[in-house]
C-alpha cells in the first residue's frame, strides 16, 4: 500500500542501507447498535488519503452506508504522525476518535492498548470467523483486540521471466518455486546464476531485500522475557548478507535507492559501469502495485510471482479507537464496517487490487484475477494463500527501534567495516543503551 511504503523506505533506507455499489451486509450494525451515541460526528486520524477514500467512496463507502454520520478527517505524514498523536492520547485533550496506525509503529500502540486504546473485543467476536489470522494477532495483546487491519500484506519473490528461462529453462513459477524453496536454496540459486550469466545477471539488486524473509522465518521474537535474543535466523541472515556481498550475488546498491529502481527497467550498472540485470525482488502485495508496475518500464509482463524461501509480510494499516472517545458505538462500527463488512470488502478490493483480510472476500473474487503486468498470471489467489501461516506473534513494539541497529550491524559486517564479533557487540551495546534490553 502507498502508506506501507513510504514509511518502510525510511526506516528500511535508514536501517539497511542498506498502504461497485454495495448493500450493507446483513447485521453489519449490530455493535453500534447496542448503544446509539447522541453525537453524530466522529473525527478520524490519519497519515494517507487511502482510509479518506474508504470513508467517502460514493458507491460503497462508511458514509454511503451511514449517512446520519459526519467524519471530519484530518491527514498527516507518516514521520509526523506518532508525534502528532502521542501527547493527545496521552492527555485526552483533542484525540480523535478513530485512527490509522502503519505497521512500523502498530505495535508500540497496541502494546499501550489497555491505558489508552478502545478495547474492539466485541466488535472482534462478531467477524472472527471471516478475519485472517496475523493482522488480529499482531492488532491484540494480552488477550484483548485494540487494532483491526482491513488487509493482508503477505511478502513474494517476484522474477523476470526471460531471465528465468534463459537460467532454468522454465518460468513457470511452480517450478521457479523450487529454485528456492527455503534460503539454502535460494544461495544455491544465486551462485547458478552468476555462473551460468558470466556474473551479468544479480539474483537481487540488494540484500536488505532479504531482511524480510527472514524476518518471516524466526521462532523467536527480538525480546524474550525482558532480554534481547537473536533467532538463529537474524544470525543466517547476517552470514547471508557477507557472502552475497563477498560473491558478488547481489547488486549492491540500498533499497528504495535510484539503483534498486533502476533494475527493475534493465538499468541497473555495476561499480565498474557495466550493465546488470537483476533477476528477482523481495515485495509484498502493495510492492506490485505501487513499486514493480510504476518503475519496470520496458518490463512489464515480463514478471511473475512464486512465494520464495519463506513466509513473510510486510506493511499494512490497522484502525483502532481512543479509549476515551464519547462515540465508542460509532467508532466501534466504523471500523468493523471497514474492515468486515462484506459489500465494503468486495467492492473496495474490486476497485483497488487490495488483497483483503476478509476471507469471505477473497473466497468470492480471488478467483478472477489475471494480472497482465506478470504475465497473465492469477496473483490474487497466490496472495490469500501466502497469508496463511504468517506469524504475527513475533511482532513487538520495539521492533523498529532494534532493527535499525540490527540493520546497521548486518550492513559493517557484511561490507566489511567490522568483524562479526565487534559489529554484534555493539549492536547488543546499543540496545541496552536505547532501549534496557
Amino acid at each position: 500500500m502507498k502508506k506501507s511504503l513510504l514509511a518502510l523506505s525510511g526506516v528500511l533506507c535508514a536501517a539497511a542501507m542498506l498502504s461497485v455499489g454495495c448493500k450493507k451486509e446483513q447485521g453489519a450494525t449490530g455493535t453500534a447498535n447496542a448503544g446509539a451515541d447522541a453525537n453524530k460526528n466522529l473525527v478520524v486520524w490519519s497519515f494517507t488519503d487511502e482510509l479518506e477514500g474508504m470513508i467517502n467512496d460514493e458507491n460503497f463507502g462508511y458514509k454511503k452506508a451511514h449517512p446520519d454520520m459526519t467524519v471530519e478527517y484530518s491527514l498527516t505524514p507518516t514521520d509526523q504522525f506518532p508525534n502528532k498523536l502521542d501527547p493527545v492520547l496521552a492527555s485526552g485533550n483533542g484525540a480523535p476518535d478513530v485512527f490509522a496506525l502503519e505497521n512500523a509503529f502498530v505495535r508500540k500502540y497496541i502494546e499501550e492498548g489497555p491505558e489508552l486504546l478502545l478495547p474492539l473485543d466485541d466488535v472482534y467476536a462478531e467477524v472472527k470467523d471471516k478475519m485472517a489470522d496475523y493482522p488480529m494477532q499482531i492488532g491484540s495483546y494480552n488477550g484483548h483486540v485494540y487494532g483491526m487491519a482491513w488487509q493482508v500484506c503477505p511478502g513474494a519473490v517476484f522474477y523476470r521471466r526471460s531471465l528465468a528461462k534463459q537460467i532454468l529453462g522454465t518460468d513457470d513459477p511452480a517450478e521457479v518455486q523450487k529454485y528456492m524453496s527455503d534460503l539454502t536454496k535460494f544461495l544455491e540459486l544465486a551462485e547458478t546464476i552468476k555462473t551460468k550469466t558470466n556474473n551479468t545477471v544479480k539474483i537481487v539488486s540488494t540484500t536488505g531485500d532479504l531482511f524480510m524473509p527472514y524476518k518471516g522465518a524466526r521462532k523467536d521474537p527480538w525480546v524474550v522475557n525482558g532480554k534481547l535474543v537473536i533467532d538463529p535466523a537474524m544470525d543466517q541472515y547476517m552470514e547471508m548478507c557477507k557472502v552475497m556481498h563477498d560473491k558478488e550475488y547481489d547488486g549492491r546498491v540500498g533499497q528504495w535507492s535510484e539503483g534498486w529502481f533502476a533494475g527493475m527497467k534493465d538499468a541497473l550498472k555495476d561499480d565498474t559501469g557495466k550493465d546488470v540485470k537483476v533477476f528477482s525482488y523481495f515485495l509484498p502485495t502493495w510492492g506490485l502495485h505501487y513499486v514493480l508496475k510504476t518503475n519496470a518500464e520496458g518490463t512489464a509482463g515480463d514478471w511473475a510471482m512464486c512465494q520464495g524461501p519463506a513466509k513473510y509480510y510486510w506493511g499494512g494499516t490497522w484502525i483502532a479507537a481512543y479509549k476515551g472517545t464519547k462515540n465508542p458505538n460509532a467508532a466501534k462500527e466504523m471500523i468493523k464496517y471497514l474492515v468486515s463488512d462484506d459489500g465494503f470488502c468486495e467492492g473496495y478490493a474490486k476497485k483497488t487490487g487490495d488483497t483483503l483480510g476478509n476471507l469471505h472476500t477473497q473466497a468470492a473474487i480471488k478467483d478472477t484475477f489475471s494480472e497482465p503486468f506478470l504475465g497473465g498470471q492469477n496473483h490474487y489467489v497466490e496472495f490469500c494463500e501466502m497469508a496463511k501461516g504468517i506469524d504475527g506473534k513475533l511482532i513487538q513494539g520495539t521492533d523498529q527501534a532494534i532493527e535499525a541497529l540490527w540493520n546497521e550491524a548486518v550492513a559493517a559486517y557484511a561490507n566489511g567495516e567490522k568483524s562479526k564479533e565487534d559489529a554484534l557487540n555493539e549492536f547488543k551495546a546499543q540496545v541496552s543503551t536505547t532501549l534496557g534490553f
